[in-house]
């Protein structure tokens, strides 16, 4: 679970982000970011029933992208409200695999620096 402090949680938030965010596409994730003017960044990881009609299969999913996050958020600049829609095509998916795709998605939108062999330039 994310810390209180990085969660987005405010209808207003989300609004924000659907009007005058950026989007980045993935194979299993659409994710969108606004920046905002708070010292820390705020996420969220939105799964609907389209993804599967089973909600032990919607938490797992949720629960595996909401570590990722938690255990990158040291490395993630500050500033900045994200939120996370996962796509049906996630399902089956193991946790290295959403792992990759929200890194992925993060070093696109230039969230998180690009590493070579593990040292930051």
């Amino acid at each position: 679970m994310l810390p209180k402090t990085h969660r987005l949680r405010l209808k207003k938030d989300f609004d924000r982000i659907f009007k005058r965010g950026k989007f980045i596409s993935h194979k299993f994730f659409t994710a969108g970011f606004a920046a905002n003017d708070l010292p820390v960044s705020r996420m969220t990881v939105v799964v609907a029933k389209k993804v599967s009609k089973s909600a032990v299969i919607r938490n797992s999913v949720k629960r595996k992208a909401t570590e990722v996050l938690r255990l990158n958020l040291v490395k993630i600049k500050t500033g900045f409200d994200m939120v996370f829609l996962v796509k049906p095509e996630i399902k089956g998916k193991n946790y290295w695999e959403i792992e990759k795709a929200i890194i992925d998605i993060l070093k696109t939108a230039k969230l998180i620096p690009f590493t070579v062999n593990g040292i930051e330039p």
